[in-house]
């Protein structure tokens, strides 16, 4: 008589870990942002230990460091794009921060409008 077959056993899934420590957009260092999240308050931080860079955002009891570090990267490049249209809208001689020109040669704010009677009449 033979032997039982034995089962295989079930290969294990291996997990892969996120990164904690990522590359610095401003001064390319490999692993020198560290990303810190305090769940109780809600807020992730980072910061690069080469250049001094930070960036906090609100985050949530799912988040993960690279959360953290992807919504840095978009916040960096929503400023990128705010500051490519004000220097396209200087150039084409546009006004981007505010609505309002003054056409006054002094250039001075119109005057406050007072009301047709004064205090002195009644």
């Amino acid at each position: 008589m033979g032997k039982r077959k034995t089962a295989a056993k079930p290969v294990k899934k291996v997990k892969q870990k996120l990164d904690i420590s990522f590359r610095c957009l401003f001064c390319n260092h490999e692993k020198s942002v560290i990303c810190t999240m305090d769940k109780r308050n809600g807020i992730g931080d980072l910061h690069c230990k080469i250049c001094g860079q930070s960036f906090q955002t609100a985050i949530n009891s799912l988040s993960h460091p690279v959360d953290i570090y992807s919504d840095w990267i978009d916040a960096c490049e929503d400023l990128a794009e705010d500051n490519e249209a004000e220097k396209s809208a200087e150039e084409a001689g546009e006004s981007v921060k505010g609505q309002y020109e003054y056409s006054d040669d002094d250039g001075a704010p119109p005057a406050k409008k007072t009301s047709e009677y004064s205090d002195d009449e009644f």
